[in-house]
């Protein structure tokens, strides 16, 4: 008998570890402020494709469940992930969470090639002092979402640089197990 599906946005701990352990999925860890929540959605949907192709299974704070410690749950799949979006926008560079906790770790775990980051640029932002700045940002030449005629193109765009991405830190992880 199959599994019924869970419900949107529902993921288990057990399910983000039980993909990696099989080697199917890499982790993905979303860092984003809720106030860029519709551009997380609608950057998840560009990628449904990798994650029913098991290239992939994504984490956000937004699947925590009633009674999670929410720093030490967000920090172990932080810890966890293999691949860490950062959703970059004013309300992202403003957040002290996002910026000295997330970001922070994230870049760290970059830096010990441990993880690999991807800034995705959402809204209009001056950036490129950030501390992330050396890292190739997406959607094409680091402009952001909101700014493109077609916002499908530009997360498609985004997308499919996150799936050349995560299929070439697949080879790699797959290569060192």
């Amino acid at each position: 008998m199959a599994t019924p599906p869970a419900a949107e946005g529902a993921t288990s701990e057990s399910a983000f570890q039980v993909e990696s352990i099989q080697g199917r999925a890499l982790k993905v860890f979303v860092s984003y402020s809720h106030r860029d929540e519709i551009w997380r959605k609608r950057l998840d949907t560009h990628l449904s494709t990798l994650k029913r192709m098991g290239i992939i299974h994504s984490w956000h704070d937004r699947q925590l469940i009633a009674g999670d410690d929410f720093g030490a749950t967000i920090d172990k799949y932080l810890n966890l992930a293999d691949l860490i979006l950062l959703l970059i926008s004013p309300d992202f560079l403003a957040s002290d969470y996002c910026y000295r906790k997330e970001m922070k770790r994230a870049l760290e775990r970059h830096q010990r090639q441990e993880a690999h980051v991807i800034p995705v640029i959402v809204r209009p932002v001056d950036w490129e002092k950030a501390p992330f700045s050396h890292l190739q940002a997406v959607p094409k030449d680091g402009k952001a979402i909101t700014l493109w005629a077609n916002k499908d193109q530009a997360l498609m765009d985004a997308a499919k640089s996150i799936r050349k991405a995560a299929e070439e830190l697949s080879g790699s992880i797959h290569r060192r197990r």
